[in-house]
């Protein structure tokens, strides 16, 4: 096989049947959250899910992250809900086109690369608010459950963790959760039980999406209305998306291109908006599932989209009879799978500092249900710390030589805004008046204006006591700061 069709294959289909039945598990996963997403954005069922089927048509061939599954999504829906209520779904459509176009614009200008900024401890946060978000979404479902739910349940996850067990090819080449839902809607339909189902969700697609621009006035008016939701949806579905697909690097131990995600993405959202769906991002609770069950190329994620609409449309009378609490089961074990439970014992192991920012991006997140200020709190208090962290390690260390009266300071550590007032203070002006001065950077380093305007001060300081200063040792990158920037100091240099 040549080197190029082995990359293709690669890329796309490692294994063909393990894609497929890992790309259906995917699409069982979706069912529930994309409808339950679909009230909480105030629009139709089936709005949400052409948006999925679009979403992941698109993303399978225009994403950077192989096994990605992206659809329409909790995180976008609470940012379109205000939008959606005060305009209806033609200014949402036309908001997630702007989005669309504003991701594509991120990605072409390679700024996914920003998720290095976003520690291991917010995405350990962001994983485990996420698992809770997604089981917290089945908690209406297990309320309204009798007896006879409760024992569905149980018998769903009985088989979803059981089956692995039990020897035979059989129950690893089938996932479990398809076994689970096939079993639990068959006995449901024979015994005639009185559970909820699918059906009892909201109103199922009836026909295949039709393309059409979203019927709103080409006006300033429009854009002034959409501008900041279609920014806040670009951003959230980025941020979301681009950590989801970090969190399958690690799963796969595979790189991925964080700047065709986001292009990819907004590709996706566009075609989403232009076939009447809402925009949507990365899931990460089905990607998941979607790399648990074998999913490791396009090949998944371009049949969870497929054959969603093949179940809403053509096997909708089958689907619409399938059990809640089968989904609701898919949903638990999905919710179980994504949760690190590694960091509950790494909160007493860690340094405190990383542990605060796990839990911190965790409760924000869960607080306001929201994944983009819960991440964004966790990197600015990662930011925070990081600086702390780094300012005490500064030391200014005096030695005098007797014979010259020379004082000298050598300096060791970073300078910057978190460290210059200590680096301010560390001079004892006082005690060296009218003496020769040196100042020995050989092992400091100067970072911003902040540092060099720190250094400026402590050599007026100096001068100003009828000191005469000597500044040493500065490396080439300090000392072309402070040539830029620092007046004084680079007269004493």
């Amino acid at each position: 096989m040549k080197p190029s069709l082995q990359r293709l294959r690669a890329e796309w289909a490692p294994s063909i049947p393990r894609e497929l039945l890992a790309g259906a598990v995917a699409t069982f996963a979706l069912i529930p959250e994309v409808i339950a997403f679909s009230f909480v954005a105030g629009v139709d069922p089936a709005v949400g899910l052409f948006a999925s089927f679009v979403i992941s048509l698109v993303i399978a061939f225009a994403g950077g992250r192989p096994a990605m599954v992206s659809a329409a999504a909790g995180s976008v829906a609470l940012v379109a809900a205000p939008l959606m209520a005060s305009h209806g779904l033609q200014y949402l459509l036309a908001a997630g086109l702007l989005a669309g176009l504003v991701q594509v614009g991120f990605g072409l200008l390679r700024l996914g690369v920003l998720v290095r900024f976003v520690s291991s401890s917010v995405r350990t946060g962001f994983v485990n608010a996420l698992a809770i978000l997604i089981f917290a979404a089945q908690w209406p479902h297990l309320q309204a459950a009798n007896g006879i739910g409760w024992a569905m349940l149980a018998l769903g996850l009985a088989l979803i963790y059981g089956l692995p067990l039990l020897p035979g090819r059989a129950f690893t080449l089938i996932p479990p959760p398809l076994i689970c839902v096939l079993v639990l809607t068959l006995l449901s339909q024979a015994l005639g039980l009185p559970l909820a189902t699918v059906a009892d969700l909201g109103r199922l697609p009836e026909a295949l999406p039709s393309l059409a621009l979203p019927a709103v006035p080409l006006s300033l008016e429009t854009l002034r209305i959409i501008a900041l939701p279609a920014l806040a949806i670009a951003m959230v579905g980025l941020l979301e998306s681009v950590l989801t697909a970090a969190v399958v690097d690690e799963m796969t131990e595979t790189p991925s291109d964080k700047n065709r995600e986001c292009s990819g993405l907004g590709l996706a959202n566009i075609g989403a908006s232009l076939f009447g769906g809402i925009a949507g991002c990365g899931m990460i609770g089905q990607a998941v599932g979607n790399v648990k069950y074998g999913g490791r190329g396009r090949l998944s994620t371009l049949f969870a989209g497929v054959f969603l609409l093949l179940l809403m449309v053509l096997l909708k009378p089958w689907v619409s009879q399938v059990p809640v609490m089968a989904l609701v089961a898919i949903m638990v074990m999905v919710s179980a799978s994504t949760f690190d439970w590694k960091s509950l014992r790494a909160l007493v192991v860690h340094p405190r500092s990383s542990s605060a920012v796990m839990l911190a991006t965790v409760v924000v997140t869960i607080a306001t249900h929201n994944l983009a200020a819960g991440v964004g709190i966790g990197v600015l208090l990662s930011g925070v710390l990081f600086a702390v962290k780094v300012s005490r390690m500064l030391e200014v260390r005096a030695e005098d030589d007797a014979a010259t009266g020379l004082r000298t300071w050598r300096v060791t550590g970073q300078v910057f805004f978190a460290s210059a007032d200590a680096f301010i203070e560390a001079f004892d002006i006082l005690d060296v008046e009218r003496r020769p001065v040196r100042i020995d950077l050989a092992r400091a380093h100067f970072w911003d204006i902040t540092a060099v305007a720190a250094l400026d001060k402590v050599v007026e300081r100096l001068r100003h006591h009828g000191c005469v200063v000597e500044v040493v040792g500065l490396n080439e990158a300090s000392a072309v700061l402070i040539d830029r920037l620092g007046a004084r100091a680079g007269e004493a240099a």
